[in-house]
């Protein structure tokens, strides 16, 4: 889940994919058919290139928020985001669900600062979701896990290239879709 407080963010020429919170949420949920679509069609051009990585996000600075952040999930996540040309930093996340409203405000706004965009794996969703209100900048909730709502769309590409590299055009097409 993608979400966002304040400001629209995408590429103009496909449907906005985390832009902004829809009415009754705390941000956009990658379920809606306009999200998976987007990044099917990005992540489809991905898997044509063939090419070396194009670097759509170079000078674009993640923070990968993870008490883990060197498992499998954090290093997929990093590993697409840095082939796109991003900067990741890991980021100990010394907040729990148990913080106080003023530490995660300041924590989200002192985030907002200095990156683009923040990928929280591993973390509570309530906590996960105070961060996210209150940034403003798009807070990835797992985005590179395997319970997020992206890694079904990787069955969706065509072609025999194996999984791995199809879900990691996908997190490629939510970062690009989401940032550039």
């Amino acid at each position: 889940m993608t979400l966002v407080k304040g400001r629209a963010v995408g590429l103009a020429t496909l449907p906005l994919m985390c832009s902004e919170a829809r009415e009754g949420a705390d941000g956009a949920d990658f379920f809606h058919p306009l999200d998976a679509a987007a990044v099917l069609r990005q992540a489809r051009v991905f898997m044509r290139l063939q090419a070396p990585e194009m670097k759509l996000l170079t000078g674009r600075r993640l923070a990968l928020m993870s008490p883990h952040p060197g498992d499998d999930e954090g290093s997929e996540f990093a590993q697409a985001a840095t082939a796109l040309g991003a900067h990741v930093s890991f980021v100990q996340p010394g907040l729990d669900e148990h913080s106080s409203p003023w530490r995660v405000d300041a924590t989200a706004r002192m985030l907002s600062r200095l990156y683009d965009a923040v990928e929280c794996q591993h973390l509570p969703a309530a906590l996960t979701g105070r961060i996210a209100r209150s940034a403003d900048i798009p807070v990835f909730a797992g985005l590179a896990t395997a319970g997020h709502p992206t890694a079904v769309l990787a069955q969706a590409l065509d072609g025999d290239i194996v999984w791995a590299v199809k879900r990691r055009k996908i997190l490629q097409a939510a970062l690009v879709v989401s940032l550039a």
